[in-house]
């Protein structure tokens, strides 16, 4: 099977889960970096999916349906920006030849920019497990 799943940095890995590509703002705290695999955060960091900081601090204080929605638009311009709108084509292309994952820490995939990352990624036609960890 080819196609992105959606996963909690730090869970226990899927059979064939593929790469897991850390989209996060920063590695995770008193890991080694020589860790970060073995400890199933990711093979591949990749910030330029992440918020900015001053998003990571919005989306973690929104406490209502509108506050979030705030959050998701401009998390969603921050992505139109060029570097991170190609690297989101790529994965979206690279979804229908390889299986690999993408990620962040968040307990709750609705409430944390994957979700986001997901649906822009949909909006350019990626590949999808149907059974993405949430």
């Amino acid at each position: 099977m080819v196609a992105i799943s959606v996963v909690r940095l730090g869970s226990e890995r899927a059979e064939g889960e593929g790469v897991r590509i850390g989209t996060v703002r920063r590695p995770p705290r008193g890991v080694p970096k020589e860790e970060f695999s073995s400890r199933n955060y990711y093979d591949v960091w990749l910030p330029i999916l992440s918020p900015s900081q001053t998003l990571v601090t919005e989306a973690k204080a929104a406490t209502t349906d509108a506050e979030w929605a705030v959050f998701v638009r401009s998390f969603t311009k921050e992505m139109k920006a060029p570097d991170a709108s190609h690297v989101l084509d790529l994965l979206a292309t690279l979804s229908h030849t390889s299986h690999f994952s993408i990620g962040c820490y968040c307990e709750n995939e609705t409430h944390c920019h994957r979700s986001v990352l997901r649906h822009l990624l949909e909006d350019r036609g990626a590949a999808f497990v149907a059974e993405s960890c949430v």
